[in-house]
């Protein structure tokens, strides 16, 4: 089995909780700071594409940035190709910790799922 990634801010509290519950399960990841080590656009495409997930799911709609740059309102009106452009640009607007295997992309901590994905 390939070893997930697991991307990730260290001073967001979920990325925490995550990180505790993979090392409490013994699955091995590598680690990356979305912040320190941006997913490019091309990254964004085949996670979005692995993940079955709407796009939208891959923003961090809570975060400062996003609401700075009021994507809430121009979100619905970007094409696909805009919105990945726009994650790529900063790790910040990019939902997190997200768990990325060979075939699968988890986004946002949710036991359940990561116990199916790390089994």
């Amino acid at each position: 089995m390939n070893e997930k990634v697991f991307v990730c801010y260290p001073r967001c509290t979920t990325c925490k909780k995550a990180e505790k519950w993979l090392a409490d399960n013994g699955v091995n990841v590598k680690v990356r700071d979305i912040k320190e080590n941006n997913p490019t656009e091309e990254e964004i495409r085949s996670w979005h594409k692995k993940s079955g997930l709407p796009l939208k799911r891959f923003f961090n709609t809570s975060g400062q940035k996003y609401r700075e740059l009021e994507l809430k309102d121009k979100l619905p009106t970007m094409s696909d190709d805009e919105q990945y452009a726009r994650l790529a640009t900063d790790g910040m607007l990019v939902k997190r910790p997200l768990l990325v295997g060979e075939d699968e992309v988890l986004v946002g901590f949710r036991v359940k799922e990561w116990q199916e994905s790390c089994k």
